[in-house]
């Protein structure tokens, strides 16, 4: 038998996944606003999504939200926060911050595109818990565009790139569930996230040190998430 109190806790979790999209909010305005002080909020607020959605999946999980209410999909609720979160509004910040000037605005579809073909792919995950194609991390794409500074060439090659990716049959850790390597890239996010959160609020520079030593997160996320893929490819052959 349901208890209130478990029906209760199901509802504050599915609230606490729909609370991304008054972040989303945030984010789109901060966006609109631009200069030093909107991107700077965006980019709060694109953290704070991230962290949102890294925890949401647990508590749903643990307190049975599925069982509890069938009768609302967590799952397409989180797809829809996340889109937004993770793609557009990242996309949108991408052209109005200038990473990416205005004549090459239109390439900015391609990844658009891409994102919307990852989501709805049905085997978009694989049973043992990876993303199966580059999974539309375009706010961490964006973050380190945006503070790096690179020449437009690059931005639009690593743009390009990891847009192909998507359509890739690779695989990248879900650190939401247990798995290889989940506790390290569980605690190397948390503190990923605490460097840019300190650096969002002023304490440190952007860009500057700490952005950098930041960075080396995304890229072990890579480095594990294509040492598991090929591998798995070798296997395969």
């Amino acid at each position: 038998m349901v208890t209130r109190r478990e029906i209760v806790q199901a509802w504050i979790v599915h609230l606490y996944t729909a609370s991304g999209m008054v972040v989303a909010a945030v984010m789109a305005w901060s966006i609109i606003r631009g200069g030093e002080n909107g991107f700077r909020l965006a980019i709060g607020m694109m953290i704070l999504a991230t962290l949102i959605d890294a925890t949401d999946g647990t508590l749903a999980r643990r307190w049975r939200v599925g069982e509890i209410l069938p009768g609302i999909d967590g799952r397409r609720l989180d797809d829809i926060v996340d889109y937004q979160t993770y793609t557009s509004l990242p996309i949108l910040f991408i052209w109005r911050s200038g990473v990416v000037p205005d004549d090459y605005g239109w390439w900015l579809l391609i990844p658009l595109l891409a994102s919307l073909y990852g989501f709805v792919q049905t085997e978009a995950k694989t049973d043992d818990h990876f993303f199966r194609g580059f999974p539309s991390y375009w706010n961490v794409v964006a973050i380190y565009l945006y503070w790096f500074e690179l020449p437009v060439f690059w931005n639009m090659a690593i743009i390009l790139s990891l847009a192909i990716l998507t359509f890739v049959p690779s695989l990248y850790l879900y650190p939401s569930y247990r798995g290889q390597y989940s506790q390290l890239v569980r605690w190397s996010c948390l503190i990923w996230g605490i460097l840019l959160s300190l650096t969002v609020s002023g304490l440190f520079a952007a860009p500057g040190p700490v952005v950098l030593i930041s960075f080396t997160f995304p890229v072990l996320y890579m480095v594990l998430s294509w040492s598991i893929t090929l591998r798995r490819w070798m296997v395969k052959k």
